[in-house]
């Protein structure tokens, strides 16, 4: 899972200072911690449950159900994470899609379908040297030989980030009612449906205030988190000296040993409740892109791990001498002075935790989309710092909250779909991370084998646990899980099947040369942005639009906006820039990539970055001695990698001014309708006295460049700039996707009836680039795939 922080991640985390990594380890408190802190509210009552709790009912078993929490809480976040994951990140980024992104580019795994020989030139596409062995190669030439491997490779990814969706719905209903389940043992509320309903209500005001943004109060967060650990670790603390000191002798594994040999079949079920004192340790390692590997564990070893195991070993010694409290343990184990302080605290905690994990489904889903798996939808950035909220996703999470939370009634079996959704999620975490150690590291096969074969077996039973209790409500997240799967995959599918289309329907360039400079239609002024998935050649809509529209503007550009395998793009290295005809067509190619992480035309300048970038390649085109010679050569594949950052620091060849314009308030404009219609999305318009103030951008070339410029150069500069002036129009396609008569049932019901239905109840395409409808022409086009 993956939270976020109210900072911005470190630059160069290995250059932090102690200072630095002390203020971060503070702040991961109430965005890594929340979930994993507020376990003690409900491992105990999910654990002693069934024939265990009849039958097994005395000291000794709470004895070994602590030894089993402590261990647990030692050998997964302590080791396995801290000592291990937090070494494997992706230029500072962790998680399930860290690990991926690591083995797409080293062993080009990638199932991204346009992906370039010149994505693999950016600075943060391999940043560590090449630990290429005998034994990686050979996987590397396993996994690219056969395409199913990397299809499953894939789904395990998908299965994955469909977990962490499901737990964005089981999280907020277990935490809000174990939290309120203290109004019960002090009798405040004496029925369930009172209780029901007040879980019910904070749960509704928790995602009715996600739209707010979170970081204008995730200050708030960290204190809150700390005060609940401080809490319990003197609860924790009281509880062994006042009833059972003797507990701290169950730290031996002796006492796991003498557990299983009494218990049998019913202590190895016992290990779904015990599992969930681990869960959210996934957050250690997600969040490493927002805080540092010295900070997480700092904060871990210092202060969460101790307190964790301070209050299981408390809430176990009160327990060992009140065994009558166990389906109430935490509150029950509470002394009466403090008891209501507490139980505010830990609401609050339950709260926070919940809206990390809230958070990090708005960022998997995020992910998902970037990688092609998941449908468009409305991505809004609360703050410069990576806080999201999807608000189709935040309703559909509530009602699934609420339906489980009045469905169930009961934390025992949230519990049991919850606990089976974070293992899930670590175990292919585990296998992931064993590939990673071959491919990526260069390590031996038997060092990966070990680590696999160690971990699994310990992950394996807790898993085999949990499956165990599928009918007692375990069936809830693999439900979940396979709607999002099913959805992700379907769109996946529906989605290389179209690219797959376009690529082969793509126009003939030597089709369009054949038209001549003016296509055989009119030009008319103005800039054409004609989107496509394609990085290369010119897509159908575009044969599609002039075949039935004898007019096209005077310079176009065919903009391919996609995703690579990397966290972050920098911006000097967004923009690939090439030519697609020769110069007098005036026809020009433009890629724009963004990692998995980043967010799409965050500067909201996008028209004025494509056009310096065009400007800068013509001029560095014109610089280059060998061009007439490559002239000849095939055009649509001669790129190169340009910034507008970079042109505004260096000597542009284009000035940037801005200009304001004035019209009487109801008195249309010089311009033609026509014109206006094609307006610049970035014109700022505001009213002013008894005026419209209009505020644009102009471009203009500097008179130093101008002076040593070739005449064919000016000229084609010029006509750039006066097709900005003369407006922009964005050109998408409007798809129909069928399947083809002679397919398949199966791929019949996939493409007509599953991929139709994401299509029409998603986002359109024009809504994700933000592009203003009055600009956008749409351009019919049935696709049978």
């Amino acid at each position: 899972m993956e939270y976020y922080s109210g900072v911005s991640p470190p630059r160069n985390p290995s250059q932090l200072s102690w200072a630095g990594n002390l203020i971060l380890a503070y702040q991961s408190f109430g965005v890594v911690y929340g979930d994993l802190c507020t376990s003690p509210l409900y491992v105990f009552p999910n654990t002693f449950i069934g024939k265990l709790h009849k039958q097994h009912h005395d000291e000794e078993a709470v004895f070994g159900v602590f030894s089993l929490i402590f261990w647990t809480l030692t050998l997964i976040p302590l080791l396995k994470y801290l000592l291990v994951l937090l070494n494997a990140h992706d230029n500072g980024q962790g998680g399930t899609f860290a690990l991926y992104s690591l083995l797409c580019r080293h062993a080009k795994l990638s199932l991204l379908p346009n992906q370039q020989a010149a994505d693999e030139e950016l600075s943060s596409y391999k940043s560590d040297p090449s630990t290429d062995t005998a034994t990686s190669s050979h996987f590397k030439r396993i996994f690219e030989k056969h395409k199913r491997l990397r299809t499953v490779l894939l789904l395990l990814v998908l299965s994955a980030a469909a977990m962490v969706i499901g737990n964005g719905v089981l999280t907020p209903a277990i935490s809000v009612l174990s939290s309120m389940s203290g109004l019960q043992a002090t009798e405040k509320i004496s029925t369930d449906g009172e209780l029901l309903l007040l879980a019910c209500v904070i749960l509704v005001g928790l995602f009715a205030f996600q739209h707010s943004g979170t970081h204008r109060v995730a200050f708030m967060f960290a204190p809150i988190v700390i005060i609940w650990l401080i809490s319990i670790l003197f609860i924790g603390f009281y509880n062994i000296i006042h009833w059972n000191p003797k507990i701290i002798y169950a730290i031996s594994p002796l006492y796991i040993i003498k557990f299983f040999r009494v218990t049998g079949q019913d202590g190895w079920i016992s290990l779904g409740g015990v599992f969930l004192s681990v869960t959210g340790t996934e957050a250690m390692f997600s969040n490493l892109g927002h805080f540092t590997s010295v900070s997480i564990r700092l904060a871990f070893a210092f202060l969460v791990y101790p307190c964790l195991v301070v209050q299981y070993m408390g809430q176990a010694a009160f327990l060992s001498k009140n065994l009558g409290s166990i389906p109430n343990s935490f509150y029950s184990s509470v002394p009466d002075p403090v008891f209501w302080p507490v139980f505010v605290i830990a609401t609050l905690a339950a709260i926070v935790g919940s809206q990390a994990v809230i958070t990090a489904t708005f960022s998997i889903i995020k992910q998902c989309h970037a990688l092609g798996c998941f449908p468009r939808v409305k991505v809004v950035h609360t703050s410069k710092h990576g806080h999201m909220y999807i608000p189709e996703i935040n309703w559909i999470l509530m009602i699934l909250t609420l339906a489980i939370t009045i469905g169930f009634r009961d934390t025992t079996l949230i519990g049991n779909a919850y606990g089976l959704a974070c293992m899930m999620v670590m175990f292919i975490t585990t296998f992931l991370m064993a590939l990673v150690i071959v491919v990526v590291w260069g390590k031996s096969c038997f060092l990966a084998a070990l680590f696999l074969g160690t971990l699994w077996i310990i992950e394996g039973a807790y898993l085999s646990a949990a499956l165990m209790k599928l009918p007692q409500g375990g069936w809830v997240s693999l439900v979940l899980a396979f709607i999002f799967m099913t959805a992700m995959y379907v769109w996946h599918y529906g989605s290389r099947r179209k690219y797959s289309f376009d690529l082969h329907n793509k126009v003939s360039l030597k089709w369009l040369l054949g038209l001549g400079p003016s296509l055989g239609i009119v030009r008319v002024p103005g800039i054409g942005l004609v989107y496509s998935e394609l990085a290369t050649g010119v897509p159908a809509i575009f044969s599609h639009f002039v075949t039935n529209i004898p007019a096209f503007h005077k310079v176009v550009v065919f903009v391919c906006v996609k995703s690579v395998p990397v966290p972050h793009v920098l911006p000097e290295e967004r923009f690939l820039v090439g030519r697609v005809c020769p110069k007098p067509y005036r026809m020009y190619r433009c890629i724009v990539r963004y990692g998995y992480k980043d967010i799409q035309r965050e500067d909201g300048d996008f028209e004025n970055q494509l056009i310096q970038s065009i400007a800068e390649f013509i001029q560095m085109e014109a610089g280059d001695l060998q061009s007439s010679a490559s002239e000849s050569q095939s055009y649509d594949g001669r790129m190169a990698v340009l910034s507008s950052h970079k042109t505004i620091l260096s000597n542009s060849i284009l000035t940037v001014s801005e200009v304001e314009e004035y019209d009487e308030t109801g008195r249309q404009s010089s311009k033609s309708m026509t014109l206006q219609s094609l307006r610049s999305v970035y014109e700022e318009e505001y009213q002013q006295g008894g005026q419209v103030r209009r505020r644009r951008v102009r471009f203009g070339l500097t008179q130093q460049a101008s002076r040593g410029m070739e005449g064919s150069v000016r000229e084609e500069l010029m006509d750039l700039i006066g097709a900005k002036e003369a407006g922009v129009a964005y050109v998408m396609g409007h798809s129909y996707v069928k399947a083809r008569k002679s397919s398949s049932w199966l791929k019949k019901q996939t493409i007509d009836i599953g991929y139709s239905f994401l299509r029409k109840n998603c986002r359109g395409p024009a809504v994700a680039f933000n592009i203003p409808h009055i600009s956008l022409i749409e351009v019919g086009l049935v696709y049978y795939v």
